[in-house]
């Protein structure tokens, strides 16, 4: 039989895309998500691939969400081999315009939930001797960017967690944490996100798909490294931010202000921060196909 495969955000974006990998290479697959419409969607493309597929649609940032997500995977499958944390959702604003509401969400989706499916998953990991976590954090996980603070600090906690985690786990031989970074990917999240800043959001150039970062995650479940960056801009930004701090500050306010939050008009939104938004779903977000500039 193939691994057992749980992938959290599984319904669009990278999620959706690991799934369809990991169906790919014989895995069964669970997929969680708060979307039921887009979650039996992204089923059935796994399900062309050979998998057997399983949804659930959990919340898993809230108490027993991520318990009842792993109770009702194991007794489906009988185990958990690979558990990829990819649930995510982003909101644009400053500090102070940020309704509290959407900061407390993003942290709780993008940090919280991901630490209690963690420890709901570890004791099946020790049970049976093994298992893998592998968490999607960001180029933002290194450094930051204005207008995405509460993104931002998510993504920072992430990656400090996992490598608490791993830290604590050095002990338990076979149990596994790893992390992917990806940079800005061409992914739904972006027309989803949260927005109070007036302007249209974009994601930062340059976008790479959503399939070269699930291409990590497959790699990064099987193999030797920790973490895995993806996309060109984590080369730049990274160096330069520890280099050159204050230039890098100046140069990504300017970038966000120009490519990331254009001067099209966008009305106050709240995504699908707060409630999910009942589609298809799809991996991509037209991102490849946006040109660098658009009309103002």
């Amino acid at each position: 039989m193939g691994q057992v495969v749980v992938v959290t955000g599984g319904s669009r974006g990278i999620g959706r895309a690991t799934a369809v990998r990991f169906a790919r290479r014989g895995a069964r697959i669970a997929l969680v998500a708060r979307d039921a419409v887009a979650l039996s969607s992204a089923a059935v493309q796994c399900r062309r691939r050979g998998a057997e597929v399983l949804t659930l649609s959990i919340d898993l940032a809230t108490p027993g969400g991520p318990e009842r997500a792993t109770d009702t995977v194991i007794a489906r499958f009988g185990r958990i081999d690979v558990w990829v944390a990819s649930a995510s959702v982003f909101a644009y604003g400053s500090v102070e315009d940020t309704p509290d509401a959407v900061r407390d969400r993003v942290i709780e989706t993008n940090l919280v939930g991901h630490m209690r499916a963690a420890r709901a998953v570890l004791p099946h990991f020790r049970a049976r001797g093994g298992g893998t976590i592998v968490f999607v954090g960001s180029l933002y996980s290194q450094v930051a960017g204005p207008y995405v603070s509460s993104y931002v600090a998510a993504k920072h906690g992430l990656l400090g967690f996992a490598r608490s985690l791993r830290q604590e786990m050095r002990g338990h031989r076979g149990i596994r944490i790893k992390v992917v970074l990806p940079a800005s990917i061409d992914t739904p999240i972006y027309q989803r996100a949260a927005n109070v800043t007036g302007r249209t959001p974009f994601p930062l150039p340059p976008v790479v798909s959503a399939d070269r970062v699930a291409r990590a995650i497959v790699r990064a479940a099987r193999g030797h490294r920790d973490e895995i960056a993806v996309g060109a801009a984590q080369f730049v930004a990274r160096p330069l931010r520890f280099v050159f701090p204050r230039a890098y500050d100046r140069g990504i306010r300017a970038l966000q202000r120009s490519l990331g939050l254009r001067r099209r008009a966008a009305p106050a939104t709240t995504g699908a921060v707060l409630a999910a938004q009942h589609d298809p779903g799809a991996v991509s977000g037209g991102w490849g196909r946006v040109p660098l500039r658009r009309p103002r």
